[in-house]
């Protein structure tokens, strides 16, 4: 039996997207009474257990689309929703199933930070990776917030049962001098070589808007006008990209304390997970530039994508 997409996209919504069945109404056209039906009959025939089981044909071409087109070897496209954080929430999910069937043991794990990869953590299985261990790839902040690399990496890490290390450094140092001065310290310099022989790496990237954690901190945004006028569309792993992928010419990307995008294209198991069609500029620059194997990010974002193509 073929499944209905309409079907499949009202549960999807209800289900992993957290809206109301009026909501789900207005954004396809149905009647609530119609909506409510479809979920009834989803819950009665058993396509909807803990998630939902129906595929989205759109999605589904989407993903095929994009590997095609960008050299992917995977991608997993999720359906858009209107609230940014619920936007984060599924395509961090997405991104967690998509590391969960990579991860095995004796594996070296890289992860970066952010909301997105902290929504992923929940739908990585608990194990006891004893012989794996997961590294932090980049610098940190001053203050916790649930999103930093250190708590990023420590939940997973608890989550495999593996050793965790730190980056324990800003993500900017004050100057290029003073990071290269800490790259000395044999603590730092044995985990960025940790880093750069991770199988698999989760990361994230961030663009120039209200919504980037890494705009808003004061030592980028004091730059920002001078980053755009270098050409740049944001970032990944804390360093600036133009929109061919190349890292801009400015101080900041000397100073940033964080594997190199050049270096994370080596990565057999990368995985980028980002959504928002705030996002899609510097999402399509890294996809240019090949620095990363897999994808995960919404329908808007897949569609611009291959608009651009």
């Amino acid at each position: 039996m073929t499944p209905d997409p309409v079907a499949a996209r009202v549960a999807w919504y209800y289900y992993e997207g957290n809206l109301t069945q009026q909501q789900i109404a207005d954004r396809l056209g149905l009647t609530r009474l119609r909506v409510n039906r479809m979920l009834a009959q989803a819950r009665a025939d058993g396509s909807v257990q803990v998630q939902v089981n129906l595929p989205l044909a759109g999605c589904v071409a989407l993903e095929s689309a994009l590997a095609a087109r960008y050299g992917l070897q995977d991608a997993a496209v999720v359906p858009d929703v209107p609230d940014y954080a619920e936007r984060q929430r599924v395509v961090g999910e997405a991104a967690g199933d998509m590391l969960d069937r990579l991860l095995q043991d004796g594996q070296p794990v890289g992860v970066g930070w952010g909301r997105t990869l902290r929504a992923s953590l929940p739908r990585v299985r608990p194990r006891a990776h004893a012989a794996a261990w997961v590294v932090s790839l980049m610098g940190g902040l001053t203050r916790g917030s649930g999103t930093n690399t250190f708590e990023v990496s420590t939940r997973l890490a608890e989550t495999l049962g593996a050793e965790c290390w730190y980056l324990a450094a800003p993500i900017y140092c004050p100057s290029e001098a003073s990071r290269d001065a800490l790259l000395t310290h044999a603590g730092l310099a044995a985990v960025m070589k940790r880093a750069r022989g991770v199988q698999v790496a989760l990361v994230s990237c961030g663009d120039f808007s209200a919504q980037s954690l890494l705009a808003a901190t004061p030592t980028v945004a004091e730059h920002l006008a001078e980053l755009q006028a270098a050409g740049a569309v944001g970032d990944l792993l804390g360093t600036f990209l133009d929109a061919a992928g190349t890292p801009v010419a400015h101080p900041l990307n000397r100073r940033v304390m964080a594997l190199p995008p050049a270096d994370l294209a080596g990565v057999p198991g990368s995985i980028l997970a980002s959504g928002g069609l705030n996002k899609a500029p510097v999402i399509r620059a890294i996809l240019r530039a090949g620095y990363v194997r897999r994808l995960v990010t919404d329908e808007a974002v897949a569609q611009a994508l291959m608009e651009d193509a």
